[in-house]
């Protein structure tokens, strides 16, 4: 069990319910979620931990709308009669999110309950592409590629392709590559006065770790290749479409895995002064020309690769390797629990996703059977949105064979849902 006292329960409310699945549902680990196939088949395993939400319109609700449906409240308060009885050994349930918002808080505060995550004033500051910079502080003329903060009206082309980025934005969509005035202006006219970060461009390999702040520790976890803007998966070319962890050890030398590993340990030990505690992400490029390793972006917040890199994990702690999973390390940290475990180390496994694109608008049943029989997991999603989830492919081995190139199970991915289309 992830948790040492026989005394919190913890309430994980999500739009998608694989961001909550990084360990079991249990009597003290409950899931409220939208009712979706994949949330289905979850719940016939887990029948009395997993509350699924059906919305008349079909549509899937945030975060903000599950918290306050009745069916939520329902949930806290079965859980709250049972602790509020005689000897019951539990507390009055904890509330856990996958990204904290202002709204989130409001709604949790309205209902009071207690929230888990961090606050939401401190994720948006760090996660925040104008205001982040100003919380790295020094850090950011070190980590940071060459850049400068501006209304979108102020910042000049100079003959030079650069990024710009506007102050939100997620896997990659709120990245442009800007290659002429032309393409400048026209943003321009339509958002003067829009703060941006105009960012040198630079080209190689990204990199993702997940990583966590557990009262006075940072724990840093694997280091996976950040796939990106990949045929067919998306039409975008800054899109993360996936990861592989055995690819970063062949892509990168020990040199560099031991500065990502610095890196993302001292943007740990900003969080922690900051008042951070559990999960946050940093994404990570290595430049080819100039042969540095550059920070692009930090998540406060669980990355989204969390659950599947834990279930990496549980498969080596049953090959006999001591240690936590990422995500059981998340919720100690959360509940304030020592920690006196590593995190598992893993070498090998890779997901990726198929999104909505111009020519890939659904995924055929067939081809998703032909996947799973080839032995690949799938969630299949609902979505119809352009660069929206469409299907999440998961295999215990690599698909990469290097930056950019499938190996010969990312290739018969590729094959089997091009051959359905």
């Amino acid at each position: 069990m992830f948790m040492d006292k026989p005394l919190e329960t913890i309430i994980y409310v999500t739009r998608e319910i694989e961001r909550a699945l990084g360990v079991s549902p249990d009597s003290r680990y409950l899931i409220v979620t939208n009712r979706t196939p994949y949330g289905e088949s979850v719940k016939k395993q887990y029948p009395d931990f997993v509350t699924l939400i059906e919305n008349p319109t079909q549509e899937l609700l945030g975060t903000t709308d599950l918290l306050n449906h009745l069916k939520t409240a329902e949930v806290f308060e079965s859980v709250r009669a049972r602790a509020a009885a005689p000897n019951s050994g539990l507390q009055a349930p904890d509330c856990l999110v996958f990204k904290n918002t202002a709204r989130v808080e409001t709604a949790v505060r309205d209902h009071h309950w207690k929230i888990l995550n961090p606050s939401a004033a401190l994720s948006e500051k760090v996660e925040n592409k104008v205001t982040q910079v100003e919380w790295l502080g020094n850090s950011a003329e070190y980590y940071l590629p060459h850049h400068e903060i501006g209304p979108l009206k102020k910042l000049a082309y100079t003959g030079e392709s650069f990024v710009l980025q506007w102050a939100h934005g997620h896997t990659g969509s709120g990245t442009i590559l800007i290659d002429s005035q032309a393409e400048l202006d026209a943003l321009k006219a339509k958002f003067p006065y829009r703060m941006t970060r105009k960012s040198a461009f630079i080209q190689g390999p990204s990199f993702t770790v997940n990583a966590l702040v557990a009262g006075p520790d940072v724990l840093v976890g694997n280091v996976s290749y950040q796939i990106t803007g990949l045929a067919p998966f998306t039409d975008s070319r800054f899109a993360t479409v996936g990861n592989d962890w055995g690819a970063a050890k062949a892509i990168l030398s020990p040199a560099e895995l031991t500065s990502i590993m610095t890196m993302t340990r001292d943007i740990g030990e900003k969080l922690r002064m900051s008042g951070w505690r559990g999960l946050y992400g940093v994404d990570i490029m290595r430049d080819d020309e100039r042969g540095r390793i550059f920070l692009i972006e930090v998540n406060a917040r669980q990355p989204a690769s969390t659950p599947f890199e834990s279930f990496l994990q549980l498969a080596e702690r049953a090959k006999g390797v001591p240690g936590l999973t990422t995500f059981e390390a998340h919720l100690k940290a959360l509940l304030r629990q020592p920690i006196s475990e590593p995190l598992i180390p893993i070498t090998d496994g890779a997901q990726i996703v198929q999104r909505v694109t111009n020519t890939v608008k659904s995924i055929p049943e067939d081809a998703v059977g032909s996947l799973e029989l080839a032995g690949y997991q799938t969630v299949a999603y609902s979505n119809t949105k352009k660069d929206e989830d469409l299907l999440r492919i998961q295999s215990m081995n690599g698909i990469m064979s290097g930056h950019g190139t499938f190996n010969d199970k990312g290739k018969e991915i590729v094959g089997m849902i091009e051959d359905k289309q």
